[in-house]
């Protein structure tokens, strides 16, 4: 056991030490992070950061398909899905710690507990068991992609179909549980629109945000022609959330400033028609 660790030890160089831990620390920062984080925002973008050092350490051990896999598919993909999703549907407060199912956490405790040792034992078996030290080179003689789909396709295949089939067990049970069936008629346009004129809603599309030549912005409600802002321009999330900026008072102002400014224009004209007429006179 010590002369396995003692190889293990001289193989690897400095640089690879410094990296190992450098990074292995923030992996782990981030996946305690993602698990204590209140807010799923917070979380999204820490289990992003480790998912981007766990393609920095398939990189640095020459598994060149899983690494761009890694960031192109899970994190540039999956997880960037996931993050503008729980962004654009607006998650700012925490989930309820209230159980939904009774023993539910030591359910979650128990089958954590059992990865883990199966991890353990993966990890125990890749560095101890017989063949662990072949090597980059000879485990990537015909291409790290064909190396790695020899193993899948051989030796995993088993687990490769247990992975597809619960990944898609998953995706079918979400469409199932996310299904309403629909139980009367879709209403049409016509009819929708007689239901709003008959609960006296707003009829007429309701105002773009932003004041124009001035603002574009979906937090800037638009203004009417008597300057005041339109509360209907702006979406009920961002009022509820206090995110408005108000530029009516400076609108006004310069609405004023206008006026004044065309004033001066009429009056100037005015007095100079005056004066011609003066001039013609004469």
């Amino acid at each position: 056991m010590s002369a396995t660790f003692t190889t293990l030890a001289a193989a690897a160089s400095t640089g690879e030490a410094v990296q190992f831990w450098v990074l292995g620390t923030v992996a782990v920062l981030g996946a305690l992070g993602t698990v204590l984080m209140k807010k799923a925002v917070h979380s999204a973008l820490c289990l992003a950061g480790t998912m981007i050092v766990l393609a920095v350490f398939y990189l640095a051990n020459g598994a060149y398909f899983l690494g761009v896999v890694q960031i192109v598919v899970y994190t540039g993909a999956i997880m960037m899905l996931f993050l503008f999703v729980v962004m654009l549907v607006g998650v700012t407060a925490a989930d309820s710690l209230k159980e939904t199912i009774k023993g539910q956490r030591w359910w979650a405790a128990l089958c954590g507990l059992g990865f883990g040792i199966l991890l353990i034992a993966g990890i125990g078996n890749a560095s101890l068991g017989p063949g662990s030290f072949i090597g980059l080179g000879q485990a990537n003689a015909g291409g790290n992609v064909e190396g790695l789909a020899a193993l899948i396709f051989t030796k995993y295949v088993f687990a490769f179909e247990i992975t597809g089939a619960l990944l898609i067990s998953a995706a079918v049970g979400a469409m199932v549980l996310t299904h309403r069936e629909r139980t009367e008629r879709a209403s049409t346009q016509r009819e929708l629109a007689e239901q709003r004129v008959r609960e006296g809603k707003h009829l007429p599309p309701l105002p773009a945000p932003g004041v124009y030549a001035r603002h574009n912005a979906v937090d800037i409600a638009g203004l009417l022609p008597d300057g005041t802002a339109s509360q209907l321009s702006v979406s009920k999330t961002l009022r509820d959330r206090g995110q408005i900026r108000d530029v009516s008072t400076e609108a006004l102002n310069d609405l004023r400033a206008l006026e004044q400014r065309s004033e001066e224009r009429l009056g100037r004209a005015k007095d100079a028609l005056d004066r011609d007429g003066q001039e013609a006179k004469r």
